[in-house]
């Protein structure tokens, strides 16, 4: 009976290693996502920018290529 109930204390133990672990890897690719997000950001920013600005000058009748 002891055996036993010290494989599950050891199982259980091992559980929440792994908890751990996973909870790491979980915080890598939320960084990972938002470094691609930032990136995108910086890389579209100039583009989503100027559409904004033309789609404004329509908006207001200013646009010359609406």
């Amino acid at each position: 009976m002891l055996q036993f109930l010290m494989t599950m204390i050891a199982g259980q133990r091992a559980k929440m290693d792994e908890r751990g672990a996973s909870a790491v890897e979980y915080g890598l690719l939320v960084a990972g996502i938002a470094a691609l997000v930032v990136g995108a950001v910086f890389l579209l920013g100039g583009t989503v920018t100027s559409a904004f600005t033309e789609t404004e000058g329509c908006i207001k009748g200013e646009g010359a290529s609406c």
